[in-house]
């Protein structure tokens, strides 16, 4: 099931069921302290399919201004890896970004091991490799206003 809300949306339930998955993931997993929760929660829309099993894929957009320039996604998260769920949370997210802020740019900061999935996605580098937290990272954007092959339109 997809669901796409704002912050105030959330359940109690909801909000926490993805705060322990993204400081799993985030925090446990790949070792890295940092302040997980920065506030801009509030002011995202959470993009999430889940089954009767848990959340399979997790990940938010923010507006203009937010983040960056242009509206962005961030906190990707594939609980299985390499089964297709980073796809379609992707495509999810830029179908939420064009639906409510209007994006016709799309920005996010990729793990340097993912660029790959980005990139077959429409997304371009557009920045050297730089650390965040101690992984290496790069500035994506993808740029949706001519986009022949708009993954929104076509999923």
């Amino acid at each position: 099931m997809l669901f796409k809300k704002s912050f105030n949306e959330l359940t109690t339930d909801e909000l926490y069921r993805i705060l322990k998955l993204r400081v799993s993931v985030f925090v446990v997993e790949q070792n890295c302290n940092y302040m997980e929760l920065d506030d801009r929660d509030r002011d995202a829309v959470h993009v999430w399919i889940e089954d009767e099993n848990g959340i399979k894929a997790y990940l938010r957009v923010m507006d203009r201004g937010v983040e960056s320039e242009y509206v962005s996604i961030g906190r990707v998260i594939a609980v299985e890896r390499r089964c297709g769920w980073g796809s379609r949370i992707l495509e999810e997210g830029i179908r939420a970004a064009k639906e409510f802020y209007n994006a016709d740019k799309i920005y996010l900061e990729s793990q340097v091991y993912a660029e790959g999935l980005y990139e077959k996605l429409g997304f371009r580098r557009i920045s050297d490799e730089f650390l965040d937290v101690g992984i290496p990272h790069v500035k994506m954007l993808l740029d949706i206003s001519g986009y022949k092959n708009d993954c929104a339109e076509q999923v």
